[in-house]
């Protein structure tokens, strides 16, 4: 089975499987509450989204539009600029994993075309995938879970991170247009790189049911909202159910277990009780400081048992992405689609800088 085989090869999750079983032999009695660990509401808006951006990938419009838009570039420094902020723009509504599986395989092609540095370009939009998406509610797993928690309205969300994604995003863009240069770009005969064709009825599914979906969720009903997604998708597209990432769910079910637990234990509590989280900076800090361990998705949902300034915990864990590659599940993505070993070196050269950065700029609007 492919899910099995999947799970098999995935260490993130066997240590999370590992993690489990090592808590539960500690405390059996505990087994019986592990499903009211786990957000629910949570986990029901990340797979309708999933499904929905699954849905938008295989119809091959994305891939088709950006290569019509690359076509249109007189240079590879506006090349590179636009991927940059398609990148950006993307994450904001298809999740940063998601834009990464879609832009990176058209830079790939594009530059194999016109010899232009892919492994830069693909850090650059890695840093532009953690900047973009801490827009929106809906831009990572961090914010929506945070969303969820928070209960403010998608528009509020937005609000309170729009300085800092607008600062990271002006420094990013300054810093693409001086990485690259003004040498005329030559496509060549890109047609065979097409998409053969568009699968319109399944581009129109999801296009149509994104918007409600994202109203219904604003509105606190993602479970009744996803269980209309998924009952439609079983109907007109089952495929896309099929090659669904369902492992990447299972995996945030057992974040949620996992991270949990280990919060309720006394020793863990009292080192965080005395972190004086409470306290907005010390919160601030240590957001980011713990998504550089264990990546910003499980510090979201460790530190949100306790403290509950929302704001502050996402501006820490999303700047918290950059830095180290396991701050953000992204990084390890681009790396991996990049397919050069020595990518990871390129990355910190430009991300631990940007982490420093992005540190200082949330100080300002925060503090």
């Amino acid at each position: 089975m492919r899910l099995l085989r999947n799970l098999r090869a995935d260490t993130f999750f066997l240590v999370l499987l590992a993690g489990l079983v090592l808590l539960s032999l500690a405390d059996p009695s505990r087994m019986a509450s592990y499903p009211a660990l786990v957000d629910w509401p949570t986990m029901a808006a990340l797979t309708g989204l999933l499904v929905l951006t699954k849905g938008l990938e295989v119809s091959g419009a994305m891939h088709w539009l950006g290569h019509r838009l690359i076509g249109l570039m007189a240079t590879e420094r506006a090349a590179a600029v636009w991927l940059v902020i398609a990148a950006a723009l993307l994450s904001t509504v298809l999740t940063n994993d998601v834009a990464l599986f879609v832009v990176v395989p058209l830079t790939l092609g594009v530059c194999r075309i016109t010899h232009m540095p892919a492994t830069r370009l693909i850090v650059f939009e890695a840093l532009a995938v953690n900047a973009g998406s801490a827009l929106t509610p809906i831009g990572n797993p961090q914010n929506i879970f945070l969303w969820q928690l928070s209960h403010v309205s998608f528009g509020e969300f937005m609000l309170q991170m729009l300085p800092l994604v607008a600062l990271l995003m002006a420094v990013l863009l300054v810093l693409t247009a001086f990485a690259f240069s003004s040498r005329p770009i030559h496509m060549g005969d890109d047609k065979k790189h097409l998409p053969v064709r568009i699968d319109r009825p399944l581009l129109w599914i999801s296009l149509a049911l994104y918007l409600p979906f994202l109203v219904a969720t604003d509105m606190h009903h993602a479970p009744s909202a996803v269980l209309v997604v998924l009952l439609i998708f079983m109907a007109f597209r089952a495929r896309v159910l099929a090659i669904l990432d369902w492992g990447l769910l299972l995996v945030f079910v057992l974040m949620f277990i996992d991270l949990r637990l280990l919060a309720s234990l006394g020793i863990v509590r009292d080192t965080l009780q005395g972190l004086g989280l409470d306290q907005a900076l010390n919160l601030y800090l240590t957001s980011m400081a713990a998504s550089q361990i264990i990546s910003n998705v499980p510090a979201a949902i460790a530190l949100a048992d306790y403290a509950d300034n929302w704001r502050v915990i996402a501006y820490g864990v999303n700047i918290g992405g950059f830095g180290f590659m396991v701050g953000s599940l992204a990084n390890l993505i681009a790396l991996r689609l990049s397919a050069d070993r020595k990518a990871w070196l390129v990355f910190h050269a430009y991300s631990i800088p940007f982490l420093v950065l992005g540190a200082a700029f949330g100080y300002a609007i925060l503090f």
